[in-house]
């Protein structure tokens, strides 16, 4: 999909780029876009070397849900639950276009990408018209800025005339939506630089007809599944009452609780539950900011990886989070599960950096990413570490302090950021854009 990525030297050549003098994270060596030491390298003749001194390297963030398309909409029902946010904003999103879907994913993967991200899932589940060319839109999009992209095929088909949350003018019909999904995976999918997810929306906005078709699709293609659960209570209640069984044992009675699954926000489970979870490794997307926003509770990370649950961090939209970049959700992952088990040792900044990296990787089913190690791909973030040089712990300050850009992010050994600026783009170019499409969408048309 992409064009083909050029060797760490930048000549096509095999000329290894060497990383050095980082604070925290060691020396980087990097051949064709792949790491090929890591910690303390010896530097060869021929090398091109890059001092970090003082700096700090990580593995490239993950984000394991996203929704780029709601860069459209923020500040919107700021004071409403999910349910009632959502009732808000069906409308409005059924206005977009792709043209507009493409305007705000090219921010988002730009915002993510500056704040260290190197892969994103995104998760865009109305279509509107049933037209499928903004899946096209949000690839192009992440080809762009340059970082790997796991596109979910989203959907809904319940509209509220048969029970569901959403009206029925934004539903899809199910036939529909399974061909739409093997046409995408046909013309998008690489499985490197643009994974197909196949991805429901949520119970309360899908027929369970929609969840056991999706996962027979999914399987028969080898692609993974994702949609949201145990997000608030009122999807409890809704489980409840409509099927009498909690949203967990709804989706495990039609096949959904599984190592190929993984499910966003994930906040209330049971005990039991989260053992069910772990002893199958299915994944949860934390989603720390928007769980704020919303008001919709804390989740149980601590227990979920501790059970051997797959976990990783997601921005979601920024229509339920404001900001849309990923470092913020290390310090927020950090504050919550303290506030869950009021026990400051229960969560530190490692275990952080290891739920945006590594756990994020082990949601999307990519145990090649996450990790700086001989032979993996060589995403990875250099940090600016110039106000860090009187704090003991530089990750702890990376983590817990003052927000930043990343300094250089690479993704398979390619600069997409170099010193704190896109190479691909102009931020504040891509953000005009944006606001003039938005202002559209505003109850009184655009405004000054």
């Amino acid at each position: 999909m992409y064009p083909v990525v050029e060797s760490a030297g930048g000549t096509g050549s095999t000329q290894r780029l060497g990383l050095r003098g980082a604070r925290h994270g060691g020396d980087v060596a990097l051949v064709d876009g792949r790491v090929e030491a890591a910690g303390a390298v010896e530097v060869a003749p021929a090398d091109v070397v890059r001092r970090c001194d003082g700096d700090l390297v990580t593995p490239g963030l993950v984000n394991t849900h996203h929704h780029v398309s709601q860069w459209l909409t923020r500040g919107w029902a700021v004071d409403q639950t999910l349910f009632g946010w959502l009732r808000t904003l069906y409308p409005v999103w059924a206005r977009i276009t792709p043209e507009d879907v493409e305007a705000a994913a090219a921010v988002a993967f730009a915002e993510l990408a500056l704040s260290g991200c190197t892969t994103a899932s995104d998760h865009t589940y109305l279509v509107p018209g049933g037209d499928d060319s903004v899946f096209d839109a949000v690839a192009r999009a992440a080809e762009r800025i340059g970082i790997r992209l796991h596109l979910s095929r989203g959907s809904m088909d319940l509209g509220e005339s048969r029970g569901g949350l959403p009206p029925d003018s934004v539903v899809e019909d199910l036939d529909a939506i399974l061909a739409s999904t093997v046409a995408v995976h046909d013309r998008l999918h690489d499985g490197e630089w643009v994974t197909l997810t196949v991805a429901p929306c949520s119970p309360f906005s899908v027929t369970r007809e929609l969840m056991a078709e999706s996962a027979t699709l999914a399987r028969s293609l080898g692609l993974r599944l994702h949609t949201h659960l145990a997000e608030t209570l009122d999807e409890e209640r809704d489980s409840l009452e409509r099927f009498g069984v909690r949203p967990l044992e709804l989706l495990d009675d039609l096949g959904w609780v599984a190592p190929d699954v993984w499910f966003a926000h994930g906040i209330h489970f049971s005990d039991d539950e989260v053992a069910r979870l772990g002893a199958t490794r299915t994944g949860v997307a934390h989603c720390p900011s928007s769980n704020c926003r919303l008001g919709s509770g804390i989740a149980r990370v601590r227990d979920l990886v501790d059970a051997g649950a797959p976990v990783g961090l997601g921005v979601d939209g920024v229509a339920s989070n404001e900001v849309g970049t990923l470092l913020p959700e290390l310090r927020q992952a950090v504050s919550l599960a303290r506030q869950r088990s009021l026990d400051p040792t229960s969560f530190g900044p490692a275990d952080a950096l290891a739920l945006a990296t590594r756990g994020g990787a082990d949601c999307l089913g990519r145990p090649d990413l996450g990790a700086l190690v001989p032979g993996a791909p060589a995403d990875l973030v250099v940090w600016p570490g110039d106000d860090l040089g009187d704090v003991l712990d530089p990750l702890a300050g990376l983590v817990l302090g003052p927000e930043r850009r990343a300094r250089h992010v690479l993704v398979a050994g390619r600069e997409v950021v170099r010193d704190g600026h896109l190479v691909h783009a102009d931020l504040d170019e891509l953000h005009r854009e944006l606001t003039r499409r938005a202002r559209r969408l505003w109850p009184d048309g655009p405004q000054a």
